[in-house]
C-alpha cells in the first residue's frame, strides 16, 4: 500500500471514530438539554400560575371562577408564531389544580375532575413541601414524547391548600431538537469532509516531499548528478544528512577508484619504458637506440596524457552544475573545433568534412570550452579509429526526440566499429578498445570526459555502429 493511501486512511479512521462520538454525544445531549430548559421555563409558570388561583380555590370557586375563565380563554386563543424559522400554532400548557388531598378541582381539559392524583409523584412530593414533576405518556404508554408535569404549592396565609400542576406534551419541542440534531449532524458531516480535504491536502505535501527525497537517493543510486531538494523541517534536515552522507560515501569510494584507474593506466607506460631503458644499457646500435628512446618519449607522452585526461575527469565528476552556462552559437563552435584538429588529421591521413546543411542559427544554453573539450575528444577518437584515406563526417541539427526538442552533433567515421562488448560501457574509464592501425589500445578516458560533460548539460553521449564504421552523438536539451 502506497505511503499516502496508508496516511489518508489511517487519518480519515481516526478522524471518524473521533467526529463519530462526538457527534454522537452531541446528538444524545440535544434532547435532555432542551426538555431541561423546558422544564426550567415550566417552573416559573407553574408558581405564577399557582400565585393566580389562590383567591378562586380558598372561595370554592376554581372550577368557575376568574381564574378559570382566564386560562379558558387563553386556550381559545388563535396564534401563529415563527420562532427561529419554525411555525407555532397552537397554546399547549394543561393546568391542573387539586385540593390538600390531592383531589381534582380544576382541569383546563375536564377530563379528570373529580379524579384522586394523590398518588402522581408531581403532587404527591408537592404537598410534602419538596419539588414535584413527572413525565408521562397518556395515550401509548409505550411509544412516543411525554408529557412533562411540573407543580407548584398554592398556600393562603401560609398554609398549604391545593397543589397546582402544570404540564406540556413533549411533541410540541420535538420540532427544535430535531432541527438541532440536524443542524449538528449537518455540521459534522461538513467538518468531516473539510478535515478529510485538509487531511488529504497536507497528505499529498507530506507524500510529494518524502517522494522528492525518494527521487534524490534513487538519482544518487543510479549516479546521477541532482541538487538536494529544498525540503523544509525535519524532511529538510534528512536531505541535507543524506547529501552529507553521500558525499563522504563518494569522497571515500572516489579516492579507491582514483588509485586503482591511475595504477592500471600506468602498469603499461610503466612496464615499455623500463623495458626500452634496461635495453638502452646494453651495446646496440644507433638506430636500436633512437627506436627504443623514441618508445621512452612516446610512453611518457601516452603516460602524460593518462594523468591529464585522468586530472580533467576527476574535476568534471567533482562539478555538480555549470555556473558559466551561456547561449552560444553552435556552427560557430563546431567550426572552431574542426580547424583545430585538421593538422592532426591531415597527420593521419584523415579528412574532415563537415555537413553543408548545418543551420548558421543554431544555439544552445552550454559551457562553450566544456562543449568543446568534449566535441574535440569525439572527433579525435573518430580520427584515431579511422583508417589512412578515411573520412570523418561532422553534421548539427535541431531535433525532436521523445517530445523535447534539442540540438544533435553527429560524428561519422569509416572505422571498423565497435566491438558489441564495449559498446555498452562506452563512457566508462578504461574501455580498451583495439585501434585499427595497431597502436596501443585506447584507454577510454576521453569518452567518459564527453559523457560526464554531457550529463552536466543534462543531454546524452551515444556511440553505435553504423555498418561503414561508428557514429557518435551529442545531444543537447533546448
Amino acid at each position: 500500500m502506497y505511503l499516502g493511501i496508508r496516511m489518508m486512511f489511517a487519518g480519515f479512521v481516526m478522524l471518524g471514530v473521533a467526529v463519530f462520538f462526538v457527534l454522537n454525544t452531541f446528538v444524545a445531549e440535544i434532547r435532555p438539554s432542551v426538555r431541561e430548559a423546558t422544564e426550567e421555563v415550566m417552573v416559573d409558570a407553574a408558581h405564577l400560575l399557582a400565585e393566580l388561583a389562590v383567591d378562586d380555590l380558598a372561595s370554592g370557586h376554581i372550577n368557575d371562577g376568574r381564574f378559570a375563565e382566564r386560562t379558558r380563554a387563553y386556550q381559545k386563543r388563535s396564534i401563529k408564531a415563527t420562532i427561529w424559522g419554525i411555525e407555532k400554532e397552537t397554546l399547549d400548557f394543561r393546568v391542573v389544580v387539586t385540593d390538600a388531598r390531592g383531589v381534582v378541582q380544576f382541569d383546563t381539559e375536564g377530563k379528570d375532575i373529580g379524579q384522586d392524583f394523590s398518588r402522581w409523584r408531581d403532587v404527591v412530593l408537592t404537598l410534602r413541601g419538596e419539588y414535584g414533576a413527572r413525565a408521562s405518556r397518556e395515550e401509548k404508554p409505550d411509544y412516543g414524547p411525554p408529557v412533562f408535569y411540573v407543580a407548584a404549592p398554592i398556600k393562603s396565609k401560609d398554609t398549604l391548600i391545593g397543589v397546582l400542576t402544570l404540564g406540556k406534551p413533549m411533541d410540541t419541542i420535538e420540532p427544535f431538537v430535531e432541527r438541532s440534531q440536524s443542524r449538528v449532524l449537518r455540521s459534522g458531516g461538513w467538518l468531516l469532509l473539510w478535515s478529510l480535504l485538509i487531511g488529504a491536502g497536507i497528505t499529498i505535501w507530506t507524500v510529494y516531499e518524502v517522494r522528492r527525497l525518494a527521487h534524490y537517493a534513487e538519482a544518487v543510486e543510479a549516479g546521477k548528478r541532482v541538487d538536494v531538494p529544498q525540503v523544509r523541517g525535519e524532511l529538510g534536515k534528512l536531505a541535507r544528512a543524506m547529501a552529507s552522507m553521500r558525499a563522504r560515501l563518494e569522497g571515500q569510494q572516489y579516492v579507491e577508484r582514483y588509485v586503482t584507474a591511475l595504477t592500471h593506466e600506468l602498469k603499461s607506460p610503466l612496464a615499455a619504458i623500463r623495458a626500452s631503458g634496461e635495453l638502452l644499457t646494453e651495446p646496440m646500435s644507433d638506430a636500436d637506440r633512437t627506436r627504443f628512446a623514441g618508445h621512452v618519449v612516446d610512453q611518457s607522452e601516452r603516460m602524460q596524457r593518462s594523468v591529464d585526461r585522468l586530472l580533467e575527469l576527476t574535476r568534471l565528476e567533482q562539478t555538480q552544475r555549470l555556473d558559466d552556462a551561456r547561449k552560444h552559437d553552435l556552427t560557430t563552435l563546431v567550426h572552431d573545433v574542426i580547424n583545430a584538429l585538421r593538422p592532426r588529421a591531415e597527420a593521419a591521413g584523415v579528412h574532415i568534412e563537415v555537413a553543408e546543411a548545418i543551420d548558421p542559427l543554431l544555439n544552445a544554453t552550454m559551457d562553450r570550452e566544456l562543449m568543446k573539450l568534449a566535441l574535440s575528444n569525439v572527433i579525435e577518437n573518430a580520427i584515431a579509429f579511422s583508417p589512412a584515406g578515411g573520412c570523418v563526417g561532422v553534421d548539427a541539427q535541431a531535433r525532436e526526440h521523445n517530445g523535447e526538442r534539442g540540438i544533435e552533433i553527429h560524428v561519422v567515421d569509416e572505422g571498423s566499429g565497435v566491438d558489441e562488448n564495449v559498446l555498452a560501457h562506452i563512457g566508462e574509464r578504461f574501455i580498451s578498445t583495439p585501434r585499427p592501425n595497431g597502436t596501443p589500445k585506447s584507454s577510454g578516458l576521453g569518452l567518459a570526459i564527453v559523457k560526464q560533460i554531457m550529463d552536466l548539460h543534462h543531454g546524452s553521449f551515444t556511440l553505435e555502429n553504423t555498418g561503414k564504421g561508428a557514429r557518435a552523438t551529442l545531444r543537447i536539451p533546448t
